[in-house]
């Protein structure tokens, strides 16, 4: 599917119309079907707001670079009057009472949903395979994974289903799968984007974020979704930003941050000689290479999962078989009722996660575990922050390796925890991260990430704009 722009200066000249674009978009959602990529699938709806959306634009009252374009949303993102599921068995027959923030602003600025894309369960996973609905495959290759937890998202992208779709992020699940899938992907910083409306995973790490086939598609929609929520008291004041204004600025005089820990063992030679000829280019342009330290990195990926699992384990404790989840049948007394609805109801890692994350929380372990958790966390920042003292941005792999060959995940649970390791950082500290294609290693997509200041997406997708136009 065309890019946004494109889209509208076909729907501005007639060319087509809003109504098409929908059909269109549903009839590649039917062909790539074998993909799994979409739960649910809105035709009626989207064909109903396509018909208002081409009537606005006859009477001069379009609403903007999104108005009459296809979209598509991951599952945990709640729409009113359609079902909800987060990808797990639990909430298979949920019906959300209300829309979510960041979708509610999307469909304001004319944006039309023609559907909900699949997903790790609960977003807990980095390959799309433990979802109660089937796994995500990735058409690049589908003996590979297509990441995760938002796979169906950026497969939804990467198949040209939609041009533009949201995801959700906690430890790399909007950057991971769009790194696997060859679109780009953007986590904002934390605080940018209301999570209301997104079931929750871990509620100090979830941001909601877009996938696109370019840079300047994913600022268009974070245009659009950003600004303070009374619904969520974790949205930052500052107002919301034209993302799109610095994209020509190019790299002149910019100072790329290199972590020397990012780019030593872990890291396959093969996608280091990639990125690395990426940031030679960059460096022809005019950037500024610098070698920076990030001393406590190789701390993140077990904090991670220690404060993770923890908030999930609190999170998902109101999915007990008593109100609107899955209850089971064989229940016959109220710890029954518990037990049986929440065993059958969740999957084995989410039910690996909530085991894990309770016994973190518990008395006898909490100083031990989540207490150093939390301090590490903020030696992690406090590196982010001394780092950006001499530098504009950093530079980094989105993953260590090719995606992963289906089946990984359950064999081997830590080589998929292994997976995030280089964007898991990202979401302790608050930053936000972009990645991008930036080559091919046999015949897979190698992603670059771009990391930025604390409220700094301007900068940020001005320098992936640059990697990409010198990728080109």
């Amino acid at each position: 599917m065309l890019s946004i722009q494109d889209l509208q200066q076909k729907l501005k000249s007639n060319e087509t119309s809003s109504k098409k674009l929908i059909e269109e978009s549903l009839a590649q959602i039917e062909k790539t079907k074998s993909l799994n990529a979409f739960i649910s699938i809105l035709p009626e709806r989207a064909l109903q707001q396509a018909e208002v959306s081409d009537q606005r634009r006859a009477e001069g009252k379009t609403r903007g670079p999104l108005d009459g374009i296809p979209v598509a949303i991951k599952d945990n993102l709640c729409l009113e009057n359609t079902r909800t599921t987060a990808g797990s068995r639990m909430l298979e027959k949920f019906n959300a009472p209300y829309t979510a923030t960041a979708v509610e602003l999307l469909e304001n600025a004319g944006a039309i949903i023609v559907g909900k894309t699949n997903m790790d369960e609960f977003a807990m996973g980095s390959s799309s395979e433990s979802s109660f609905f089937g796994p995500v495959k990735n058409p690049i290759d589908e003996s590979r994974v297509p990441g995760g937890s938002s796979g169906g998202s950026a497969v939804a992208v990467a198949s040209g289903c939609v041009p533009v779709a949201l995801g959700s992020d906690t430890g790399g699940s909007i950057r991971q799968p769009a790194a696997c899938t060859g679109v780009v992907g953007m986590k904002p910083t934390y605080g940018r984007v209301s999570r209301y409306g997104l079931i929750a995973y871990a509620s100090s790490l979830d941001q909601i974020g877009p996938f696109g086939t370019n840079v300047k598609d994913c600022a268009t929609i974070l245009s659009a979704i950003c600004g303070q929520d009374p619904h969520d008291n974790t949205t930052s004041e500052r107002p919301c930003e034209d993302f799109t204004q610095k994209l020509d600025e190019g790299v002149q005089g910019k100072v790329i941050g290199i972590p020397k820990e990012y780019f030593e063992e872990g890291l396959e030679a093969s996608c280091k000689a990639i990125i690395e000829k990426t940031l030679s280019q960059l460096e022809k342009e005019g950037a500024i290479l610098k070698e920076i330290s990030l001393p406590h990195i190789s701390y993140a990926v077990s904090s991670y999962y220690i404060i993770a699992t923890a908030e999930a384990s609190s999170n998902l404790s109101r999915f007990d078989g008593v109100r609107y989840t899955y209850r089971s049948p064989e229940a016959r007394q109220l710890f029954d009722l518990y037990a049986k609805s929440r065993s059958e109801g969740f999957g084995k890692e989410v039910q690996r996660r909530i085991l894990l994350g309770s016994y973190v929380l518990n008395s006898g372990f909490y100083d031990a575990y989540y207490l150093q958790a939390q301090k590490v966390r903020r030696l992690i920042t406090e590196d982010f922050n001394k780092a950006f003292k001499s530098c504009d941005v950093i530079a980094s792999p989105t993953m260590p390796g090719a995606p992963l060959l289906c089946g990984t995940s359950s064999s081997d649970p830590m080589a998929m925890y292994l997976s995030d390791i280089y964007t898991v950082s990202l979401n302790l500290s608050g930053l936000p991260g972009i990645t991008l294609p930036c080559g091919l290693e046999s015949g897979l997509p190698v992603g670059l990430q771009w990391i930025g200041k604390p409220f700094q997406e301007t900068e940020l997708l001005s320098m992936a704009a640059a990697t990409e136009q010198i990728i080109k």
